[in-house]
């Protein structure tokens, strides 16, 4: 279970990666959509878990854009940083996962309607 303090500094990442994907790092990834679905850290506030929903417009893949932000992840931190650098002492590393729950709930929708 998750600390008071905890919860803040996710739902801050959240707001902050999700600007920072929108707005910041479109001529990286081009055309498609990433959103931050949810953030995890781990109790000492070293490593926070980022998973985003990607949706692919154009060429590519969700998983070669995954890749992309992978690669991207010291820009991300720094840029990170920028924005949070009074709020937290130490700004956290950052692991990317690819979140599948909505390509999930769609197989089980287009499940139920055969």
């Amino acid at each position: 279970m998750q600390s008071t303090r905890q919860n803040k500094i996710c739902r801050l990442i959240q707001q902050d990666m999700g600007d920072i994907f929108l707005r910041e790092m479109k001529p990286v990834l081009g055309p498609s959509l990433v959103t931050v679905t949810q953030v995890r850290i781990t109790p000492d506030l070293s490593i926070a878990r980022i998973y985003v929903s990607i949706m692919v417009i154009g060429q590519g893949t969700k998983e070669g854009l995954l890749e992309l932000i992978r690669a991207n992840t010291s820009d991300l931190r720094r840029r990170l940083g920028m924005r949070e650098g009074k709020q937290l002492r130490i700004i956290p590393q950052l692991e990317f996962y690819l979140d599948d729950s909505l390509d999930y709930i769609e197989n089980i929708e287009r499940l139920l309607k055969q």
